[in-house]
C-alpha cells in the first residue's frame, strides 16, 4: 500500500534577494509533485538539489528621470530537485461497497 518513489523536478524562483528566489524555488517543490500525482502524499524528502541557471539583473532607478540613483538586483534561479516521495496508492486500497 506504502510506496517510495524516486523524482526529479524542475521549479523556478524569482525575487529580490537571493535568498528570496531560493526560498520561491524551493516552495515550487511540493505544488508540482501534488500537480503530477492524485495519490496520497505522505513525506516528500529532498535528496539532491543542482542549480540549471542563476540569473541577476540589475538595474538604476532614478527619481524624475536624473535624481537620486538607485540600483536594484532582480533574480531568477532554476533549480532541478530529486526527491523521495512515500506516497499511499489509491488503486491499492479495496473499497466494500453496501
Amino acid at each position: 500500500m506504502r510506496k517510495i518513489e524516486q523524482v526529479q523536478v524542475r521549479v523556478t524562483g524569482q525575487g529580490d534577494s537571493k535568498q528570496r528566489a531560493l526560498a520561491i524555488a524551493l516552495n515550487q517543490v511540493q505544488k508540482q509533485m501534488l500537480k503530477n500525482t492524485n495519490n496520497v502524499m505522505l513525506r516528500i524528502e529532498p535528496l539532491d538539489v543542482s542549480v540549471v541557471s542563476a540569473t541577476e539583473k540589475i538595474t538604476t532607478e532614478r527619481f524624475l528621470f536624473i535624481f537620486l540613483p538607485r540600483k536594484k538586483a532582480f533574480y531568477d534561479i532554476t533549480l532541478d530537485v530529486s526527491v523521495n516521495v512515500t506516497f499511499l496508492d489509491l488503486n491499492d486500497i479495496k473499497f466494500i461497497s453496501k
